[in-house]
């Protein structure tokens, strides 16, 4: 068997009936909108923070720093511990958050979670837009955070539980796709709230956020639950016309009846959390951290919600600055239509080896770009040419970044997990996630200081290493069946030795005797 982890065809492969419905449509369309408060806030975040009467009324410290003359160290001028807390206060709470979520997502559905994170999130975008100090900037990013956390526990499922497997990563990235318009929207919002005159546009730009959470929460009130919930929480009747409604035809019962099996075995189950401990869940257990934790160490949340900061760094205007990151959340939002286009063709492997590829390639590039320029020291001013050479690397970064792990790392571990165990696993998806984002976010600021053009190199090895981590370890899971998905590690080289003798075909052989 190859190394690689591809997985052969199986004869035993199923093909659901039913086709795309508009209703199937729509609902992804209006739960993807959870991404929006996601994207909103990473791109909001970085912009206010590079506006000087956000400093000079929050962090006060940091502008007199960065009012300097032009021979300071350029890595370290904005090192500030409280400005890192206010950027990275919203991933910690979101890490705490998505573990109350696990539970509400098991007990009442993927609908009712994302419409409580609509509504928290609503609550501190209003608190950060009248902050008149900085515990009560903070505690509306609390807010923001347990939002945050509510819909990436939330949503994913909900997408590729809804969709029929042979579409099922085009609607999943769905989620992706409007995280990169959030982040897109916010920048834009930034460019031209900073131009208000009166030095009131930060509150713009935080108290916008209300919007996307708007259309979340309202979304989410004419949302149906997934068949998937609605069996395990034993509402079996809606689930089966649920089912059919959404597939688009009567001829649901092969999917029904492994809907059925899949909930016999969560049923079973008293503690999903210790479950997922258990040696045949290995495979996904290690999914659930290593996909995620991976997917910050490729220095994607440093470019953007710190893209103005970094940008001013090196020698960027304020306004310049900003239209710079204008630049790379447009690129961020076209390239994830090319994942859209072609995952369910090309699958998720060949997605994040090319995207592994060019990563690495662009953060070599752009750290010894700035090395050039700035050297140790940080002292340098930088020509229009060479300025346009920076943003077209981190162009290149961004644009494979959004066909690749962007989407990726959350379709792959949303459609890996067994019913029994997914609302854990998720939550597990969602703590390493935010653990990785917060503890980037809190230390990005201290390294640039400290590795200098380092740090893009430090980020290219972390690239190598997940790329090489793909290659080896993770099997294509394009157009197989959420509920069939236990085989692909019975096949897989190295996976198989914790599978084999543990039910690794569990779905497949309760459906069959469900139907006998």
């Amino acid at each position: 068997m190859a190394i690689s982890g591809a997985m052969p065809k199986s004869d035993g492969d199923k093909n659901y009936p039913g086709n795309m419905t508009v209703f199937v449509f729509l609902a992804c369309l209006v739960a993807s909108s959870g991404g929006l408060i996601f994207g909103y806030d990473i791109g909001i975040s970085g912009g206010v923070t590079s506006m000087d009467p956000f400093l000079i009324r929050f962090f006060p410290s940091v502008y007199a720093k960065e009012q300097e003359v032009v021979d300071t160290n350029q890595y370290c001028k904005f090192d500030s511990v409280l400005l890192t807390l206010f950027t990275s206060s919203l991933y910690l709470a979101a890490l705490v958050a998505s573990l109350f979520a696990s539970i509400v997502t098991r007990k009442l559905g993927r609908r009712a979670t994302m419409l409580g994170g609509g509504v928290v999130f609503l609550v501190g975008a209003v608190l950060n837009g009248f902050a008149m100090n900085i515990a009560m900037l903070i505690i509306g990013r609390i807010l923001l955070g347990i939002g945050v956390g509510f819909s990436n526990q939330a949503v994913p499922l909900y997408l590729s539980e809804m969709a029929p497997a042979k579409m099922r990563g085009m609607l999943n990235i769905s989620f992706q796709l409007m995280i990169t318009v959030g982040i897109l929207a916010a920048n834009l919002i930034n460019y031209f709230t900073a131009k208000i005159s009166g030095g009131w546009g930060w509150r713009i730009s935080l108290g916008l956020a209300a919007v996307p959470a708007i259309i979340m929460a309202g979304g989410s009130l004419f949302l149906p639950d997934t068949p998937n919930s609605l069996v395990a929480r034993g509402k079996e009747e809606e689930a089966r016309a649920m089912l059919r409604r959404i597939r688009g035809t009567h001829d649901i019962g092969l999917e029904y009846d492994d809907l059925v099996a899949a909930s016999k075995a969560s049923k079973a189950i008293e503690n999903p959390w210790k479950t997922l401990l258990e040696r045949r869940y290995r495979p996904q257990l290690a999914m659930a951290i290593l996909i995620p934790t991976l997917q910050q160490l490729t220095g994607i949340n440093v470019v953007m919600f710190y893209a103005p900061v970094l940008f001013k760094t090196i020698g960027f205007g304020g306004t310049a600055s900003l239209m710079s990151s204008v630049i790379s959340g447009g690129v961020n939002m076209l390239a994830t239509f090319v994942s859209i286009a072609t995952v369910d063709r090309l699958g998720r492997r060949k997605l994040l080896l090319e995207g592994g590829c060019q990563m690495i390639l662009a953060q070599f590039v752009l750290g010894t770009l700035i090395w050039i320029k700035f050297g140790t020291d940080g002292v340098a001013t930088i020509s229009r040419s060479y300025a346009i050479g920076v943003v077209f690397c981190i162009c290149v970064f961004v644009s494979a970044f959004a066909w690749s792990w962007g989407p990726l790392g959350w379709l792959v571990p949303s459609e890996i997990f067994p019913l029994e165990i997914r609302s854990a696993a998720q939550s597990m998806v969602v703590v390493c996630n935010m653990a990785f984002t917060f503890i980037i976010a809190q230390i990005f600021l201290m390294m640039l200081c400290r590795l200098k053009f380092g740090l893009f190199y430090f980020f290219g090895a972390c690239e190598l290493l997940m790329t090489s981590f793909v290659y080896f370890f993770l099997p294509e899971t394009k157009g197989i069946p959420i509920e069939e998905m236990d085989r692909i590690w019975a096949t897989h080289w190295y996976w198989k030795r914790f599978v084999e003798g543990n039910g690794g075909r569990r779905n497949v052989q309760l459906s069959s005797s469900n139907a006998v």
